[in-house]
């Protein structure tokens, strides 16, 4: 992760690298002296807008379709994760518990595809429109889960993740049309919709993808079949797959396109003359958009969510690992309950405090004081590990799993004020293109993050690294670096001047 400077030294730099045109680009977020109290290390301020006394209401009707869009992401992510360490041992590919975290960690191969195609997405959506971008993103989806219900093989459950992230944009457009739909008046409020959203998803499809997990086991009479027995797994993501599918339609005849025609460009040719008659209209070319605004907040995203994938790949596989090897050794119904209440208890917490949470102390308060929360997640991890292993599942285990929990609804808080980041980094007209190059960040962050911590878990615990506790501090120690990362963004979001 690259660490930078202050935002005065950058600036000026760039203000003088070039003597006959302006080196920033006319949108580029400027300098406000409006605000006092706030020194040159904090230059690039909040839009004056944000603290009129006057707040535009939210879009409820476009705003509770995007929501419905926004939750088919983490249900289609998290409902494998209460079942997929079982699906890997019956598969027969790994020869014993300890090496099982090395298969699961590569389903997170969905966010490694999405990292090559969501900028490609995100850029045809400043072009033709965010709807029909995501309405395929919808349909690949829904299409996706049921070819992972269906395969019996690792290769074929390792294409159907791919295809996911293949066919899949939306979670990168759904932000830029949530930055579409509101103002700064309002876009702390909305944008804290998103992870609450994001955690609604995860705990209903953890929820899922734990119950309806091997149905022939659990509800013999209605699923005798053999094709139960030989398809286990198909039942969540039938349902999964379904409900997305739904959604689709639902977007399809309700959703309103959130860009106008006046800001998109239709074709290269018309890209070339536009740009040449008006050089402020339209989507900007990617190197325009590079500027350290754009650069810091996605550097802060992407190391935000490195982490929180990190915890939430972490977690499931310890809860599933035998008690003799560090884990809890729980079933996936216990490990699909545990997941649904904490996902349940977080999006509960920033309905209530997290945007109330930014406008009294924020974002930057609210991101650091999230990150923060890492740092002792990965602490007590190997305390628990520590407890289990020499008395069981005690009531000690169970509270410093609580304490886990209640501090990764903590660190969830972190998502909302890094999106206002995000979104007011960026010219209205190339939204989705930041966003896209955002979301390429994050999802590669996403697709090394489980790979590594699971895998390194494995091999903490197969070369008895650090007494088998060696994963926990290489977390520690990227938790510490993310915190640095941090206190680089300015106390308030940028202010983009449009020309």
């Amino acid at each position: 992760m690259a660490l930078f400077g202050r935002v005065s030294a950058i600036t000026t730099d760039a203000s003088q690298s070039s003597p006959s045109v302006s080196s920033t680009p006319p949108w580029y977020p400027r300098v406000s002296a409006m605000n006092t109290g706030i020194d040159e290390t904090t230059a690039l301020l909040s839009s004056p807008n944000e603290n009129s006394p006057t707040r535009t209401p939210l879009p409820k009707r476009q705003l509770a379709i995007l929501m419905l869009v926004q939750i088919c992401e983490p249900l289609v992510s998290q409902s494998i994760y209460p079942y997929i360490n079982e699906l890997i041992s019956e598969l027969g590919i790994a020869s014993d518990e300890k090496k099982v975290g090395y298969y699961a960690g590569l389903m997170s191969s969905f966010f490694m595809i999405e990292a090559f195609t969501v900028l490609h997405w995100s850029r045809a959506s400043d072009r033709i429109g965010r709807k029909p971008i995501l309405l395929i993103g919808l349909f690949g989806s829904s299409l996706s889960m049921l070819c992972f219900g269906l395969s019996r093989t690792f290769w074929t459950l390792l294409a159907s993740r791919c295809l996911t992230g293949l066919l899949n944009g939306n979670i990168g457009i759904m932000k830029s049309a949530m930055g579409d739909i509101t103002d700064p008046s309002n876009r702390a409020e909305g944008f804290a919709y998103i992870p609450v959203v994001g955690d609604a998803g995860a705990a209903l499809g953890v929820l899922v993808g734990g119950f309806l997990a091997r149905p022939r086991d659990s509800f013999p009479l209605s699923f005798s079949a053999e094709f139960w027995s030989e398809h286990p797994y198909f039942l969540p993501c039938l349902a999964i797959g379904g409900f997305v599918f739904m959604t689709c339609l639902v977007a399809l005849a309700f959703l309103k396109e959130t860009v106008p025609r006046k800001d998109r460009v239709m074709t290269d040719a018309s890209d070339v003359r536009d740009r040449a008659l008006h050089p402020s209209h339209g989507p900007r070319p990617v190197r325009e958009l590079l500027t350290f605004p754009v650069v810091i907040s996605i550097s802060n995203y992407a190391s935000l969510s490195f982490l929180f994938i990190s915890t939430s790949a972490l977690l499931p596989l310890v809860l599933a690992m035998p008690i003799e090897i560090g884990g809890l050794g729980l079933p996936p119904a216990k490990i699909g309950l545990i997941l649904a209440g904490y996902g349940t208890a977080t999006a509960v917490f920033q309905v209530l405090f997290c945007a109330k949470l930014i406008q009294r102390f924020g974002p930057s308060w609210v991101f650091i004081a999230g990150i923060s929360a890492s740092l002792p997640i990965f602490a007590l991890f190997p305390v628990m590990n520590a407890v289990v292993q020499g008395t069981g599942r005690t009531p000690v285990v169970w509270a410093l799993l609580g304490c886990i929990l209640v501090l990764g609804a903590l660190l969830d808080t972190s998502f909302a004020a890094i999106f206002m980041y995000v979104t007011a980094s960026a010219p209205t007209a190339s939204r989705g293109t930041v966003n896209g190059l955002a979301q390429t960040a994050v999802s590669m962050a996403q697709a090394i993050g489980p790979a590594i911590t699971t895998s390194l878990l494995s091999l903490s615990l197969e070369s008895n690294l650090l007494g088998g506790y060696a994963v926990y501090t290489f977390m520690l120690s990227l938790s510490a670096l993310a915190l640095l990362l941090g206190t680089r963004l300015p106390v308030k979001v940028w202010e983009v001047m449009e020309e």
